[in-house]
């Protein structure tokens, strides 16, 4: 039943549809008394007229064909109303009066009542306001990480202008926990028991040969350890042999080997000045990615491995570390110039993403979030190691290409 047909008055053509006289006299299907519906007889997708006022219930109007009216008030408007509204009211006078209840479609006035569903789906809800906007939240305690990552710097500044050997110190002590980190999540992870003995002892002696004995030291004490790796493991049972060895020489290379191009770039006459620009560089690198990808991230770097890295926290890297390599390579360095510093800058942004998932992919695959709980709002010692390693390489190489050995 098109409803914006109710009230219209008809045009030619239409009479047949318009339930009362008119000047060509009765139409067929009128009733005599009165403006009545006569159900067995209506039309299809006929329009409604406007219905005058009827007498009360009990007039000759209510005829022994079962045709009911509709109960209530008469049609007296001709504003249209909603189908929904019209049903409901036929249907309520229908079952008052025990008769079909009119009007119920268009096809036929005679088809009973459908039927109401056994199990009626509920109202929906009323709309709820929309929540909030929450802000983003940084993921850590950042209290905690600013003052751990100011306590780790003074110490590092301090031991590295004032002795450089104390802070060849340190780079094997970080080495040391870091191995046993690693070492003891993957046994407790997946039961790999790679000798941590062997490790710590071939481990720091590689990082002080390495400044004591340049790049030969370096590799000599690296052939040592694992050497060193493949004996102690012979003193167990054969079983898991290869995969515990395998794990040894991995770590033995990953954290010390890696560590040790920081005692080379020691060595230069400004070596205190290539080491603290190595640390500025990869800081400002994870600085400008973290700030950058928490504030405007939103294209995935590598969802498989790190979900929280976003390729706009990677451009957000290399644009701090290129600005921070051209001032420190300018500044700091002895014959460095600034567009040294940029080249430096990308190498460094690049080296150190990959370095971070490369320390991700470990951790999904040990099924952990960080590697340990030594530093409050950093995790472990590896957590903070891991744009580290991959860049001191990178950076001891490209000082050497571009200024020297010095």
């Amino acid at each position: 039943m098109n409803d914006s047909s109710w009230g219209a008055p008809p045009h030619a053509g239409s009479q047949a549809g318009y339930w009362g006289p008119n000047d060509q006299g009765p139409v067929r299907g009128a009733a005599p008394a009165g403006p009545a519906y006569d159900a067995p007889e209506a039309q299809q997708t006929r329009p409604m007229p406007i219905v005058p006022d009827v007498p009360a219930h009990g007039g000759h109007q209510d005829d022994d064909r079962g045709a009911a009216r509709p109960g209530g008030p008469s049609f007296r408007d001709d504003t249209p109303f909603s189908d929904a509204s019209f049903r409901n009211e036929s249907l309520r006078d229908g079952s008052r009066r025990g008769g079909d209840a009119p009007y119920r479609d268009e096809t036929s006035s005679a088809q009973p009542p459908a039927a109401a569903p056994q199990n009626p789906e509920p109202m929906p809800d009323a709309p709820q306001p929309a929540p909030a906007p929450q802000k983003k939240s940084a993921g850590r305690d950042l209290g905690a990480a600013i003052g751990v990552g100011v306590g780790l710097g003074a110490v590092i500044v301090a031991s590295l202008f004032v002795v450089k050997a104390v802070f060849v110190g340190v780079i094997a002590i970080a080495v040391v926990v870091g191995l046993w980190e690693l070492t003891s999540r993957l046994q407790e992870r997946k039961g790999i028991k790679a000798p941590l003995v062997p490790l710590a002892i071939g481990g720091a002696a590689m990082v002080f040969a390495g400044y004591f004995r340049g790049t030969e030291g370096a590799w000599v004490a690296m052939a040592l350890t694992a050497l060193a790796v493949l004996v102690w493991r012979m003193t167990e049972p054969p079983e898991g042999y290869l995969k515990d060895v395998t794990a040894g020489l991995f770590a033995a290379f990953y954290v010390p080997f890696l560590a040790t191009f920081v005692s080379l770039m020691l060595t230069a006459e400004d070596g205190a000045q290539r080491v603290l620009m190595f640390l500025l560089l990869t800081v400002v690198s994870d600085t400008g990615a973290y700030a950058v990808g928490w504030r405007f991230g939103k294209h995935k770097l590598a969802p498989r491995i790190s979900p929280g890295k976003t390729r706009e926290g990677l451009l957000g890297a290399v644009a701090f570390a290129m600005v921070a390599g051209a001032l420190c390579m300018q500044f700091m360095i002895d014959g460095g110039t600034w567009w040294q510093g940029l080249l430096l800058g990308l190498a460094v942004a690049v080296s150190a993403t990959l370095g971070d998932l490369g320390e991700s992919m470990i951790k999904r695959d040990l099924g952990i979030k960080d590697m340990g709980t030594l530093l409050p709002g950093h995790g472990g010692i590896m957590d903070r190691l891991d744009s580290l390693l991959p860049t001191a390489p990178v950076v001891w190489l490209l000082l050497v290409l571009f200024v020297g050995s010095g």
